[in-house]
């Protein structure tokens, strides 16, 4: 039988790459490759003829689970919900695990980017906030309580 080996990467598109890659390093990810994609390969996977897109890879520090940004150069990208709350289908948040929580949440309203909702703590053991960062993607910040 089959099996799932590891999970890999959480793939998002977006219309900035610059400005959204910028916001995933400032949060301490790190770049690990940026290419384009175009051709028979990409037209087969994705069932959109005659695309192009722009891929930047980024993983978290310790070389676990990455974030795949891309930015279509064709066909123009259709537009989202970048005010989707969390019960909206698709997918809701990209979560991370961080040392100071009040400090990523802090720097980031420095940078324009505010609380979805509040910081919260979870049974004893986590703190959390959802921060919306560029093109309304929704962060989660977990910080573990000792």
């Amino acid at each position: 039988m089959s099996r799932i080996m590891r999970f890999d990467h959480v793939g998002v598109t977006v219309q900035d790459l610059d400005h959204v890659t910028a916001f995933f390093v400032g949060l301490g990810l790190e770049v690990e490759g940026r290419t384009f994609v175009e051709g028979e390969f990409i037209d087969t996977v994705i069932a959109i003829p005659d695309s192009r897109t722009e891929i930047v890879m980024l993983r978290t520090p310790d070389g676990g689970t990455g974030v795949e940004l891309s930015s279509f150069a064709r066909p123009d990208p259709e537009p989202g919900s970048p005010a989707a709350m969390a019960n909206e289908l698709g997918l809701r948040s990209l979560s991370f695990e961080v040392d100071d929580l009040q400090a990523h949440v802090d720097r980031l309203a420095a940078e324009g980017y505010g609380l979805v909702g509040g910081i919260g703590q979870y049974e004893g053991a986590w703190r959390m906030a959802y921060v919306r960062g560029p093109e309304g993607i929704i962060v989660a910040l977990a910080e573990r309580i000792n």
